[in-house]
């Protein structure tokens, strides 16, 4: 699979994602998503179609509180997801651009 990313696997553009790309980018890490997986990365998506901004991880656990519970919705939940973190991998397979946290700390 052919796509323009960064120097550490990011999509350039946003828009070239799909669920394809995701499994992709997914199995680059050896990580199979199942269906919360693919609850956050959804969540991700249209939260990013509806600001134009990459949702940072504590809009995210606001949302989740919404649809899974205050129980559930934890920084703990999200690393079980992506052991790699939000940013690193959660973002990444959703098809996002590098955060700048990211930038920043390198």
């Amino acid at each position: 699979m052919e796509l323009a990313t960064d120097d550490d696997g990011f999509l350039l553009d946003p828009d070239d994602w799909n669920e394809d790309v995701a499994r992709h980018i997914a199995e680059q890490t050896q990580l199979e998503l199942n269906e919360d997986h693919w609850r956050v990365i959804h969540m991700i998506r249209q939260l990013y179609t509806d600001s134009g901004v990459v949702p940072e991880l504590r809009t995210i656990l606001k949302q989740l509180k919404l649809t899974i519970g205050k129980e559930q919705a934890t920084r703990k939940y999200i690393y079980n997801l992506f052991p790699y973190g939000y940013g690193q991998q959660g973002c990444k397979i959703a098809g996002m651009r590098k955060p700048l946290k990211l930038w920043l700390d390198l």
